[in-house]
């Protein structure tokens, strides 16, 4: 990196269309006042390093005291020569400025190279600097890479953004998913799916043929890939490889690289790669090294539950660049949001624009529903018949993300990303009585700690919620009597240069 060089956000956005990796991106913030802090303060990577960030810049929903800051290089981690980085895309508008884009437009952009895919291509070794050293057995993942624990309370060490591949047995097709990996020993992690995961059914199908799953492990991205990756069914039906996502976000291909060690592909430009086997018939618990009852703090805010029975990835190799950097991810915060949330709102816009084209302007995932659970709703009312078609976007937005929980409907006079502004809507253009909509009984996000009977007996099984829709739109006959005061445009920079 190259610090002391300061680009304006005009010129930084530009220089965002040459990232191609991580140190790519490292080098674009640190040209940006305030995006990248650095310390050579020795950091425990076991809890210490996670409370750190907790106060820069993890952000909602973790518990107060946090903030959104700069992401941060911790270039002295005790007992590791590796440096980490974390909270890089903790930020809307660093994320937004790492892909050449704005705030709000970010969905728009992924929405264009959704429909624009620029397919990945194979490079050889000699042009992937993931394999720029390669380590083979026997080697202990523990004292090897700093992965970090986020609380006292974690199951273990944990990567949280290696980006797992790994193709169909059957088919061919590949998928890329971030999951949680927990380090169970030096050569063992498991992995946590959430039901449905293309890669587990990917696993349940070798398996089944009694096989195990080559896969690999890509930790340390260019941006996009990570976003890219993040997309989800019905947007990304399996089969479809989000990397062509990244693809057309970058106007070029992804570059992979064959592993050493399995017959699988890695990103060629990571930081590292692990490479392995997700093991036929091999289950752990995934607190088998604590017995805390824990796993890691999970999106929702809360410390999530550790699984009973993980599958087990085996790793036959590690392969990483000269001076890694490892990239990590503080749970339940805002880079959480970022990752789902953005891929959702794309998600959500294609959906609903191609059922009612021009009414829905803008959407954003919430940071305090983990970019999962709360969806806002801008609804552009152009017509007395466009009056109900508004809730008919709530629910296109639930077939669009069936994770998705609530959804508050504004009109477009309301910024859907001042949380001040969506509840002044919700305290003058709503009424509880007639513009809530409950729908009971659906299935939702397994983390949500509410959805069980003993939460509430209209619940029948854990994982069942009842979906909300917030209406909080003026009706279109009373336009006229919900306008906001106007008051008369200044030219600012006259009295504040």
């Amino acid at each position: 990196m190259q610090p002391g060089i300061h680009l304006s956000r005009e010129s930084a956005i530009a220089a965002a269309a040459s990232i191609s990796d991580l140190r790519d991106a490292l080098n674009l913030l640190a040209s940006v006042p305030g995006q990248l802090a650095v310390t050579g303060t020795p950091v425990d990577p076991v809890a210490e390093l996670a409370g750190v960030y907790k106060l820069v810049g993890a952000g909602t929903p973790l518990p107060p005291p946090t903030r959104t800051g700069p992401a941060m290089l911790f270039k002295n981690v005790k007992g590791f020569t590796m440096p980490v980085v974390v909270g890089v895309l903790a930020s809307r508008e660093r994320a937004a400025l790492l892909l050449g884009s704005t705030a709000r437009r970010l969905p728009f952009d992924l929405l264009e190279a959704l429909e624009n895919p620029v397919a990945p291509v194979v490079v050889g070794p000699q042009q992937a600097p993931c394999q720029e050293v390669v380590v083979r057995p026997p080697f202990d993942l523990r004292t090897l890479i700093p992965a970090p624990s986020n609380t006292p309370a974690d199951a273990g060490p944990y990567f949280n953004m290696g980006l797992v591949r790994a193709e169909d047995p059957e088919t061919g097709a590949s998928d890329v998913t971030i999951h949680r990996l927990c380090v169970q020993g030096p050569d063992r992690l498991s992995i946590y799916f959430v039901p449905g995961r293309h890669i587990d059914q990917f696993r349940a199908k070798a398996e089944r043929a009694g096989r195990s799953l080559a896969a690999s492990i890509s930790m340390g991205l260019d941006p996009a890939i990570y976003l890219a990756s993040c997309f989800e069914p019905p947007t990304t039906a399996l089969g479809v490889d989000e990397l062509t996502i990244a693809g057309g976000l970058r106007r070029r291909p992804v570059e992979l690289v064959e592993c050493v060690s399995v017959k699988a592909k890695a990103i060629a430009r990571a930081e590292i790669v692990l490479e392995g086997e997700v093991l036929a018939g091999e289950r752990v618990r995934e607190d088998a090294q604590t017995r805390t009852g824990y796993s890691m703090p999970e999106f929702p805010g809360y410390l999530g539950a550790a699984q009973p029975e993980l599958p087990v990835i085996r790793i036959t190799a590690v392969t990483h660049r000269a001076s890694p950097i490892l990239q990590t991810i503080v749970g339940p915060a805002e880079e959480h949001t970022n990752l789902v949330g953005i891929p959702t709102e794309a998600s959500i816009l294609r959906l609903v624009e191609s059922s009612m084209p021009g009414r829905v302007p803008g959407v954003y995932c919430h940071s305090s529903g983990g970019g999962k659970y709360l969806a806002i709703l801008q609804f552009r009312k152009q017509a007395p018949s466009d009056e109900g078609r508004q809730r008919q976007a709530a629910l296109t937005a639930f077939a669009a993300f069936p994770e998705l929980k609530h959804v508050i409907l504004v009109d477009e006079d309301v910024d859907i990303f001042d949380t001040n502004d969506v509840l002044w809507a919700m305290t003058t253009r709503y009424q509880g009585d007639r513009s809530t909509v409950f729908i009971p009984g659906v299935r939702c996000h397994p983390l949500d700690p509410s959805q069980s009977p003993e939460f509430s007996p209209s619940i029948p099984a854990p994982g069942i919620s009842c979906k909300t829709i917030f209406d909080c739109t003026v009706p279109y006959a009373m336009k006229d009597k919900f306008r906001r005061a106007e008051f008369q445009p200044v030219d600012l920079k006259k009295f504040l240069p």
